[in-house]
């Protein structure tokens, strides 16, 4: 028996969590002083009206080392895919944690990505389960996979990067001024870089993500493909139906980002992701 387990930013959402049975930990965040489990306690759309209504940015935490082996004390292997190191120290928490379970049960991947970058390698993980694979086998398939996915989003406000502390107040008020838009990827090495920047409309930003996903077509694993957002379902799905004209992909599957992602970028934020072959 081999348990696959994410953490909640990997955005995937109870029904695919369910349907590929994923097992999902919590990170935690705090508003007025009120600690919530992610996904569990609160969803995006309460954050923002929070954050709306107050003005206050939350702020966010991993889940602690004793949650961690909860997870980990149960029957058979555990494959674990968690949030970048480089952004958290949830997966740091993951490794102090196997330290207290039994030896050679516990096997930690370090995505280097963030939302439903880890997302694509679970279900990855999750398939391999599903075909008999052992954990080890599951554990080298999915981390030589980490350096082909491509994360990018564009933002649609900057205060949450200012307010939190990840732009300054020149760029945040210039960036309103001008309607300038940041196209955010990750980089290979598991941080956050400003991939390009959008100025005009709304309509444009989107453009622009869609035009990088065509330029790399020829080197895109077709056969998923996520698109996820922070409460703005309908360019979800116009992304959507212009990707599926743009080539025969499988499957393209639109998910809500949680709470924790939702505290770093704000509402309307959108991205496309997906594998290299």
């Amino acid at each position: 028996m081999v348990n696959i387990l994410t953490d909640s930013t990997s955005d995937l959402g109870p029904a695919l969590a369910d349907k590929f049975k994923i097992q999902v930990i919590p990170l935690y965040v705090n508003i007025a002083g009120k600690t919530y489990a992610d996904g569990v306690a609160i969803r995006t759309p309460e954050l923002l009206r929070s954050v709306a209504k107050t003005g206050q940015i939350p702020k966010t935490s991993a889940p602690s080392v004793p949650d961690f082996i909860k997870f980990f004390n149960q029957d058979g292997d555990t494959v674990y895919i968690g949030l970048s190191s480089q952004l958290s120290a949830t997966l740091q928490n993951a490794l102090l944690a196997r330290q207290h379970c039994a030896p050679g049960r516990i096997y930690i991947i370090d995505s280097m990505n963030l939302s439903t970058g880890i997302g694509l390698l679970v279900l990855k993980a999750a398939e391999l389960r599903d075909k008999g694979l052992p954990a080890v086998e599951i554990h080298r398939q999915i981390s030589a996979l980490v350096p082909n996915v491509r994360t990018s989003f564009v933002i649609e406000t900057l205060d949450f990067l200012y307010k939190g502390g990840r732009c300054t107040a020149m760029q945040n008020l210039m960036g309103s001024l001008l309607r300038i838009r940041p196209v955010i990827a990750v980089r290979p090495d598991g941080t956050l870089g400003i991939k390009g920047r959008t100025r005009g409309t709304r309509q444009k930003a989107l453009q622009s993500i869609l035009d990088d996903f065509g330029e790399n077509l020829a080197e895109i694993d077709i056969s998923r493909i996520f698109i996820t957002h922070t409460g703005c379902s309908a360019d979800a799905e116009y992304l959507k139906q212009e990707i599926i004209k743009l080539a025969p992909i499988q499957e393209v599957l639109i998910t809500d980002a949680g709470s924790v992602i939702a505290s770093h970028c704000g509402p309307d934020t959108i991205g496309i992701l997906y594998l290299k072959k």
